[in-house]
This record gives structure tokens, C-alpha cells and sequence, in this order.
């Protein structure tokens, strides 16, 4: 999700600084499916050019072999460090090992990939999904823990086979499992977009009268999935309980608003410290295997009182 002055694909230059001992980052984006991304992509590019790194980047458009592809790419042109955010987990190894023979370090950025092989990529950078989906299940274990009849609950999954689509199910799983009152009634993915949160939406209100609760895998489905409850007369937020990931300032403003009833923070803001592990792996410095993003969870008041300082 390139913004518009970088088209849906091509590269973009983020300007090096300090001439001929810049470093090169070749950098995959999944696309620009959501607010998130768009956040996520003007990081990397604002913290490059801060870095005095010289960007070339490219959208995917949420297709797999368009980021192999650009990984190639930047293989032949010989980078000194790739970044990407994979689309899905699995099928990288391939094209990891090719980098690896061309001795360019790699860096993931917000997803994970499933590659037994750990030596193939430098250091993950990203948020923990499980922890994510386990703090939104702990919500509404919470939020129901007096209730006695069962909790109907619709759920809007990630891009299927994505890590964050996988763990964020998996932890809200864990969380609620422990309750046979809380019944995902129905689950289907709306691959992240606000669109497609909106259509699955309509088909879940169709096919089940009795939902009460809604755990949209992102903001930007979440708020498709309003437009789909209004649409069917229900009130967001009172008659359907929201939980969302994310807290980008739509979904912030829509919190503050009532209609949705909590949010975990995912934070696309990983620009500055993605650009601080290029520099260590290109010197060859060790780096942990694994740094994870520091975020918090918003109830209305809190989302009223931060949503005016919001970057993103």
C-alpha cells in the first residue's frame, strides 16, 4: 500500500544521506488494504529518509508472488538489507534462501512466516497477534462474566493464512474456550478491508438474528460491519457488542462514538525501529531473533482522551 505518490507498485527512492556509504533497503509492503497500512507504509518511508537510508519500495496488492518477485528484484540489485511484511506464512523458503546465498540480510516486519529454517531472516519486528486476540477475548469474558444465557459471537477474520488472521483467532480462542457460553456462531474472513467487513457482515445478519457480539480481526472491517448493523436496523455497540484490533483513529472516533466497544492496539508505527535493526545487520551486529511492538487496549473514555493525538 504504497501511498498515492508511489502508484501500486514500482519503487520509490527515500533519499539517502551520507553519499556512497548509504544503505540500500529493498522493502515489500502487503498492500494498502487498511488505514493501518497506509500508516505502516509512511513510517518506513518517513523513518528511511530520517535514517538517511535509500528506500526502494513496492506493493504488493496483497498477492503472494508479487512480493517474491520484488524480492527477486532487489536479490539481483544487489541490496544491502531486504524488509518485508509477508502476505501470508507459509511457501517463503525458496526465496529467503536465495537471499541468504546472496548474503543480503532480511528483516520481517509485522508478520511472521512459518519457515522452520530460522537462519533464513535476521529478526522479526512486529506486534504479538496472540497476545492481541487473548486480550480481546479477556474483554468479553469480563464484559459477560455475570451472564447466564449464551454469548452469540460473529467473527471477522484477517486475509486467511495470514499470521495475524491465525493468532488472533487462536488467542481469543484460548481465552473464551474456557466458557461454554461464548459461541462463535459464525467465522469468515473480509481480508482486512473495510468493503468486504461490510458484505460478510450483511451475510452474517441474514443467516443468524441472534448475534451479540462482533470480533472484527481489524478496525477497518469493523467499521464496514457498522455500516452493515445500521443498515439492518440494529444499534452498533448496544445491540451488537464490537471488539476490534488496530486503533486507527476511524476506528478511535467510532470508540469514542459508542459504536464500537473496545480495541486492541496494533501499532503500524515500526518505521524508526525497523530502520535501527537495517543498520545492525548490515554492520553484521547481532540483533534478537525477536522484537515485539509495545501496545496497549482502549475502552471509550480512554479512546476519548487520546483520539486529538492520534498519528495515524
Amino acid at each position: 500500500m504504497s501511498m498515492t505518490a508511489c502508484g501500486s507498485g514500482g519503487s520509490s527512492s527515500g533519499g539517502g544521506g551520507g553519499g556512497g556509504g548509504s544503505i540500500t533497503m529493498g522493502f515489500s509492503q502487503v498492500g494498502a488494504e487498511s488505514g493501518w497500512r497506509t500508516a505502516n507504509t509512511k513510517s518506513v518511508q518517513d523513518s528511511a529518509k530520517s535514517a538517511g537510508i535509500t528506500l526502494k519500495f513496492s506493493d504488493a496488492q496483497q498477492k503472494q508472488e508479487n512480493q517474491i518477485k520484488a524480492i527477486r528484484s532487489y536479490i539481483q540489485q544487489k541490496v544491502d538489507v531486504i524488509a518485508f511484511s509477508p502476505v501470508v506464512e507459509s511457501g517463503w523458503d525458496t526465496v529467503l534462501k536465495e537471499a541468504k546465498d546472496a548474503k543480503i540480510p532480511v528483516i520481517l516486519t509485522d508478520r511472521a512466516v512459518d519457515s522452520k529454517d530460522t537462519s533464513l531472516y535476521k529478526t522479526f519486528l512486529g506486534s504479538d497477534f496472540v497476545e492481541e486476540g487473548k486480550k480481546a477475548g479477556q474483554w468479553l469474558v469480563n464484559e459477560y462474566k455475570d451472564a447466564k444465557d449464551p454469548v452469540n459471537i460473529v467473527e471477522l477474520q484477517g486475509t486467511t493464512g495470514s499470521a495475524p488472521a491465525n493468532d488472533r483467532k487462536s488467542g481469543f480462542q484460548e481465552v473464551i474456550g474456557a466458557d461454554p457460553k461464548f459461541k462463535i456462531i459464525a467465522s469468515q474472513t473480509g481480508d482486512f478491508t473495510r468493503a468486504k467487513g461490510k458484505e460478510v457482515m450483511e451475510a452474517f445478519l441474514k443467516s443468524n438474528p441472534d448475534i451479540d457480539v462482533l470480533y472484527a480481526h481489524n478496525d477497518d472491517m469493523g467499521l464496514g460491519a457498522i455500516e452493515a448493523i445500521e443498515g439492518a436496523g440494529k444499534v452498533p455497540g448496544k445491540d451488537i457488542k464490537i471488539i476490534t484490533v488496530d486503533a486507527v483513529k476511524d476506528g478511535m472516533q467510532a470508540l469514542a462514538d459508542g459504536k464500537i466497544n473496545f480495541i486492541v492496539e496494533c501499532s503500524p508505527l515500526l518505521g524508526p525501529q525497523l530502520m535501527d535493526l537495517a543498520k545492525k545487520v548490515v554492520k553484521g551486529e547481532q540483533v534478537p531473533t525477536r522484537v515485539v511492538t509495545e501496545e496497549t487496549t482502549f475502552t471509550q473514555e480512554q479512546a476519548k482522551q487520546v483520539l486529538s493525538s492520534r498519528q495515524y
